[in-house]
Protein backbone atom coordinates (compact mmCIF):
# COMPACT_ATOMS: atom_id res chain seq x y z
CA UNK A 1 0.00 0.00 0.00
CA UNK A 2 3.07 2.49 0.45
CA UNK A 3 4.37 1.65 -2.80
CA UNK A 4 1.34 2.61 -4.46
CA UNK A 5 1.26 6.04 -2.50
CA UNK A 6 5.18 6.35 -2.91
CA UNK A 7 4.49 6.21 -6.72
CA UNK A 8 1.59 8.61 -7.07
CA UNK A 9 3.52 11.27 -4.45
CA UNK A 10 6.65 10.69 -6.87
CA UNK A 11 4.47 10.60 -10.13
CA UNK A 12 2.80 14.04 -9.08
CA UNK A 13 5.97 15.88 -8.19
CA UNK A 14 7.44 15.00 -11.50
CA UNK A 15 4.68 16.51 -13.49
CA UNK A 16 3.99 19.58 -11.32
CA UNK A 17 8.00 20.23 -11.53
CA UNK A 18 8.47 19.70 -14.77
CA UNK A 19 5.70 22.17 -15.44
CA UNK A 20 7.37 25.12 -13.71
CA UNK A 21 11.06 23.98 -14.47
CA UNK A 22 10.93 23.34 -17.73
CA UNK A 23 7.62 24.81 -18.87
CA UNK A 24 8.87 27.53 -21.93
CA UNK A 25 7.62 31.11 -21.69
CA UNK A 26 6.16 33.20 -24.37
CA UNK A 27 8.22 35.32 -26.47
CA UNK A 28 8.47 38.93 -25.75
CA UNK A 29 6.29 40.15 -28.53
CA UNK A 30 3.23 38.07 -27.67
CA UNK A 31 2.94 38.74 -23.71
CA UNK A 32 -0.15 41.32 -22.48
CA UNK A 33 0.46 44.29 -21.82
CA UNK A 34 0.92 44.75 -18.17
CA UNK A 35 -0.94 47.37 -15.99
CA UNK A 36 0.70 50.27 -14.49
CA UNK A 37 1.88 50.26 -11.34
CA UNK A 38 2.80 46.70 -11.50
CA UNK A 39 5.96 44.98 -12.39
CA UNK A 40 6.52 41.09 -13.71
CA UNK A 41 7.55 38.84 -11.00
CA UNK A 42 8.63 35.54 -12.19
CA UNK A 43 8.32 32.61 -10.02
CA UNK A 44 12.26 31.38 -8.32
CA UNK A 45 12.69 28.03 -7.56
CA UNK A 46 11.70 28.74 -4.03
CA UNK A 47 8.18 26.91 -5.10
CA UNK A 48 9.83 23.86 -6.44
CA UNK A 49 11.77 23.61 -3.60
CA UNK A 50 8.84 23.89 -1.35
CA UNK A 51 7.63 20.92 -3.50
CA UNK A 52 10.03 19.01 -3.45
CA UNK A 53 10.51 19.14 0.13
CA UNK A 54 6.66 18.75 0.88
CA UNK A 55 6.52 15.06 -1.34
CA UNK A 56 9.89 14.03 0.65
CA UNK A 57 8.04 14.78 3.68
CA UNK A 58 5.10 13.10 2.62
CA UNK A 59 7.28 9.87 1.63
CA UNK A 60 8.90 10.25 5.24
CA UNK A 61 5.57 10.02 6.79
CA UNK A 62 4.03 6.94 4.34
CA UNK A 63 7.50 5.28 5.18
CA UNK A 64 7.24 5.99 9.27
CA UNK A 65 3.65 4.83 9.34
CA UNK A 66 4.62 1.43 7.42
CA UNK A 67 7.23 0.04 10.15
CA UNK A 68 4.15 0.25 12.76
Amino acid sequence: MAKKYLRLILFLVLILSSELVIGQGQSPNHRPPVPPGRDRVPIDGGVVGLLILGAGYAVKKIHDNSKK
